[in-house]
């Protein structure tokens, strides 16, 4: 019994050991920091058929330059971009999300997740609106419609 404590003890005591040497060692108070303008933005209200573009924008508020490694949407109705060289200490960045709202009628909140190698690693940002449905007698895309003119 005594050497089943003993035993239990000296894991114990190395685990919690090994626990808190690994956080130490990650810690980096000089990486980069994204800090957005705003981490939601909200369309309203959207006709269907319409591209809703918006662009989130970051300034670099660390030290170290911010590399973006992926930009992931919740799903295939958004497609993200954003800036591709380093954002260096100081600087502006942004990741650009455009939801398409064809055959997608009633409200829609996706997220647009931001992976890097700031301090904070991912970030979610969030676009959210409510698609109406497309007017009878109006074209699919109104985007694309050609202007109607009278003589």
């Amino acid at each position: 019994m005594k050497k089943v404590l003993a035993l239990l003890l000296f894991v114990g005591i190395g685990s919690a050991a090994m626990a808190q040497a690994p956080a130490a060692a990650t810690e980096n108070k000089n990486k980069g920091e994204m800090k957005f303008e705003k981490e939601l933005h909200d369309f309203g209200t959207v006709i269907e058929g319409e591209n809703a573009t918006y662009e989130f924008v970051f300034t670099n508020t660390g030290k170290e330059p911010i590399i973006i490694s992926n930009v992931a949407a919740s799903c295939g109705c958004t497609t993200p971009s954003w800036t591709k060289e380093p954002v260096k200490p100081g600087q502006k960045g942004s990741i650009k999300a455009v939801y398409s709202s064809q055959n997608r009628p009633g409200p829609f909140n996706k997220q647009i997740t931001v992976t890097s190698n700031a301090g904070t690693s991912t970030k979610v940002l969030t676009i959210k609106g409510n698609v109406e449905r497309q007017p009878a007698g109006v074209p699919e895309n109104k985007t694309n419609a050609s202007p109607v003119t009278k003589p």
